[in-house]
């Protein structure tokens, strides 16, 4: 009995079955290359999760610091000083002659002329010895008045050899004696004569008297070392301000320089000056430059002694740098600040301060604009010490920065923060 042909079996070739291995095999190579990157993937990740997390457990255990960078003060800042006032010319009266005070004629506050009588000086003895003088002064010139007859009669004498050569010389001489000797009276009279005449003690300026020390009836001594100042005379009309200008500023504080004066007892009110004069040398200790301006008061608004602010407008070449003061670290090697270098270590850097603003400091030496300071250092901060630099903390809102040089400079330091981590 035939077969049907749905029975009938397609026989199983060599070839197919051939091609089926190897298609078992590659897809078998697949998988196991697969799961081989899968695993190297995995341990890879692992891996660096593991160096990343040992990387943010070291950087986390770095102290975490804020940072600034210095910056310049603004072009043509002003510099604010402190300012002594004095009056253009003043003057302690003491007396030339000693004695008793007969009158004063004038006391404090009252407005004098030259030459005016402020006080009468009784003198006694001084009068006395004037008279002496003038009396010794007759006795000289009558005798001088004798040698010189005498000295002539000889001299004819002598021409009809009467007397001898050298009696007629000592006649000579003996006049020429009296000469002198009436010169040293003359000489002495006139000087008890200055002697009397200070008796009146004189304004030697225009001014007024700011001082009187003395009253009827004292004792009077003549001379600075042992004598009391009977007054004291100042000229009120211009002022003479002195300031002591830092060595940083001291090559742009020149003759002609403009300034506002800032006085306490006129709120509001500003006067102008000019720099009429410098010292031309610094002052070794303080590092200073002496600086005198001239006030015009014809009014009399300002007193002598007073105090002022002298507020200079320098030149916009005159920069310096500035950092906020809460960067100072005080250290027995002086004054500091910690810096953070390019590896991320602290290196202590002594600075030299200049003015201090409150919220900032001047520095004159020791940093640079580039240098990353570190704000709120640690008392145990130290060099080479690892760090991270922290996130600049927001500002305040509504928080006004104003970097106007003498007295908004100490509002820079907020601008500053966090400059270093950017």
């Amino acid at each position: 009995m035939a077969d049907s042909p749905h029975q009938q079996h397609v026989p199983y070739s060599a070839e197919r079955h051939d091609a089926l291995k190897r298609k078992i095999r590659i897809t078998l190579w697949i998988l196991l290359a697969l799961a081989i990157v899968l695993a190297i993937w995995g341990i890879a990740s692992r891996l660096i999760g593991r160096s990343e997390l040992r990387k943010r457990t070291v950087q986390d255990a770095r102290l975490a610091v804020v940072t600034a960078k210095p910056q310049l003060s603004g072009a043509g800042d002003e510099l604010v000083l402190p300012g002594v006032v004095q009056a253009y010319i003043e003057a302690a009266i003491y007396a030339r002659t000693s004695g008793y005070l007969k009158n004063w004629y004038t006391d404090i506050g009252a407005r004098v002329k030259k030459g005016q009588l402020l006080a009468d000086i009784e003198t006694p003895e001084v009068d006395r010895e004037l008279e002496q003088a003038r009396a010794d002064l007759n006795t000289a010139l009558a005798n001088l008045q004798l040698s010189r007859t005498t000295n002539e009669r000889w001299k004819v004498l002598l021409t009809t050899h009467s007397v001898s050569q050298q009696d007629a010389d000592e006649k000579a001489g003996d006049t020429a004696a009296k000469d002198a000797m009436a010169k040293a009276a003359e000489q002495n009279v006139a000087r008890l004569e200055d002697l009397e005449s200070f008796k009146r003690v004189l304004a030697p300026f225009d001014g007024v008297v700011t001082a009187r020390n003395t009253d009827i009836g004292a004792l009077i001594n003549a001379g600075e070392a042992t004598g009391t100042q009977l007054f004291r005379v100042a000229d009120t009309e211009r002022l003479r301000i002195y300031a002591q200008v830092p060595e940083a500023y001291a090559a742009s504080t020149t003759t002609g320089l403009h300034a506002e004066l800032h006085f306490a007892e006129h709120p509001g009110k500003n006067y102008e000056a000019e720099a009429v004069r410098t010292s031309n040398a610094l002052d070794p200790s303080a590092r200073t430059l002496q600086v005198e301006l001239q006030l015009d008061n014809h009014q009399g608004e300002v007193l002598p002694g007073a105090y002022a602010e002298v507020h200079f407008k320098l030149p916009s070449s005159a920069q310096t740098l500035r950092l906020p003061a809460n960067t100072i670290v005080f250290r027995a090697a002086g004054m500091q600040v910690a810096t953070v270098d390019n590896s991320g270590k602290i290196k202590l850097k002594n600075i030299l301060q200049g003015r201090d603003f409150g919220k900032t400091i001047e520095v004159l030496n020791g940093v640079d604009q580039n240098d990353v300071v570190v704000v709120n250092p640690p008392d145990s901060i130290t060099d080479g010490l690892p760090v991270r630099i922290a996130p600049t903390p927001p500002a305040p809102a509504g928080s006004t920065q104003n970097g106007n040089g003498g007295q908004g400079g100490g509002q820079q330091g907020s601008q500053n923060q966090g400059g270093g981590g950017q």
